[in-house]
């Protein structure tokens, strides 16, 4: 990996650890301050699903916008976004205002896509797991630090977490926009007359491929993405509920237990990723990736002491870790040319629908069910994930990839 790549990825890295210190200050609050505001684990469910609904909206819309004006100008306005939604988040004192404070921020979450997008456009294919893994490593060092800092806030004053997370979006959009520069995009390789020599796919076209035919080398990637989302996000909507009601945690400790989890994922995406993927390749990434989860997932809800819990949640981190960017990157690969901030939307969106259901679902089972089964019903749909990622072939025809011009 060239110098100027590696100097365009840190860029990125630091963007998006500022950006996650602030969205998980916020994150493992959120049932607290639901339930204070009157709201069942349903509810909360609903919660949690509407910032996915806002993100399956917006993302692919974010994918073509990016490949039409540029990636930086959607991160940044992506940022600016957030901040909003976080100053709503400060001063909700009802359901509505937490709510609109999740619609803004899904919205302003589309632009996940945006950034994979970038690390594909600076990064040559076969170097790109190991970025996205780099980049993901920097969103699990903000999850190590958001949650602790969110409770610290907690204990100033109800509003004191989302007006920081706020001010912190503030100064990502600042340092973003002095030092996160453009980066070139691959396009379509042009016919003589000037013309694409190859139509591009309109974005309805794009979804509808992935619905029509699961099974291709695309498709069933997106579909990986899509359960494996779907499992992990059922598991969060319910786990702080879990931990209050079995362990006794609050808005001002739930920090301290999710800053572990948080170090292993860093650990996992800085070290142990890229090795991996040339151990194993990304397929076969992959498919340690869900079989951890489905063993993390299943476990959770046995233990009574923390330091059992704590060894059955490891598993989930190890397993995101694994699944989410060596997936991504595989999408990232197998893409058509020109299009793959376009794809990489769609997938979010896919992921965003993924997002909706599992907090749906979940918080309605832990409520009418019983505790432990949302996270025995999320192990069930990754063992199924487990058996979609053995469908893949380690040695699948690749695209051919232009030549990346670096800015």
């Amino acid at each position: 990996m060239q110098h100027s790549t590696i100097r365009q990825i840190s860029v990125l890295m630091a963007t998006v650890f500022a950006d996650m210190i602030g969205f998980t200050m916020v994150l493992p609050l959120l049932p607290f301050y639901a339930t204070r505001c009157g709201a069942s684990a349903t509810v909360v469910g609903f919660l949690v699903s509407i910032y996915a609904f806002a993100q399956f909206v917006t993302a692919p819309l974010w994918g073509r916008a990016s490949d039409r004006w540029g990636r930086r100008p959607m991160i940044l306005f992506g940022l600016m976004a957030s901040a909003v939604a976080y100053v709503f988040f400060g001063l909700a004192d009802a359901l509505w205002l937490l709510f609109a404070s999740r619609l803004v921020q899904g919205m302003a979450g589309g632009i996940n896509g945006v950034v994979q997008a970038y690390v594909a456009d600076a990064v040559e294919p076969e170097e790109r797991a190991k970025a996205l893994g780099w980049l993901t490593a920097a969103t699990s060092a903000g999850v190590a630090i958001g949650p602790v800092i969110g409770s610290a806030a907690a204990n100033i004053s109800r509003e004191a977490p989302g007006f920081f997370a706020a001010a912190l979006c503030i100064l990502n959009v600042l340092s973003a926009w002095k030092w996160l520069p453009e980066v070139r995009r691959e396009t379509a390789t042009p016919s003589e007359d000037g013309a694409p020599a190859v139509p591009r796919t309109t974005l309805g076209r794009s979804f509808w491929e992935v619905v029509r035919h699961p099974r291709s080398p695309l498709s069933s990637l997106i579909w990986i993405y899509t359960f494996g989302m779907m499992a992990f996000l059922a598991m969060n909507t319910v786990l702080a509920l879990h931990l209050r009601s079995s362990f006794g945690f609050t808005e001002k400790t739930i920090g301290y237990f999710f800053a572990p989890i948080g170090i292993v994922s860093l650990v996992m995406r800085a070290f142990v990723l890229g090795p991996a993927v040339r151990r194993f390749g990304e397929v076969g990434v992959t498919r340690l990736g869900a079989l951890s989860l489905v063993v993390g997932l299943a476990c959770i809800p046995f233990p009574t002491h923390l330091v059992g819990l704590a060894l059955a949640v490891v598993f989930v981190p190890v397993g995101t870790a694994l699944l989410f960017p060596a997936t991504t990157a595989l999408v990232s690969r197998r893409s058509p040319r020109g299009e793959v901030g376009q794809v990489l939307g769609v997938q979010q969106s896919f992921g965003s629908i993924a997002r909706m259901v599992g907090p749906l679902w979940s918080g309605f089972v832990f409520q009418r069910v019983g505790e432990a089964y949302p996270f025995w019903l999320a192990a069930a749909l990754m063992l199924g994930v487990s058996l979609l990622t053995w469908r893949q072939r380690r040695s699948q025809p690749e695209p051919a990839a232009p030549a990346v011009v670096r800015a």
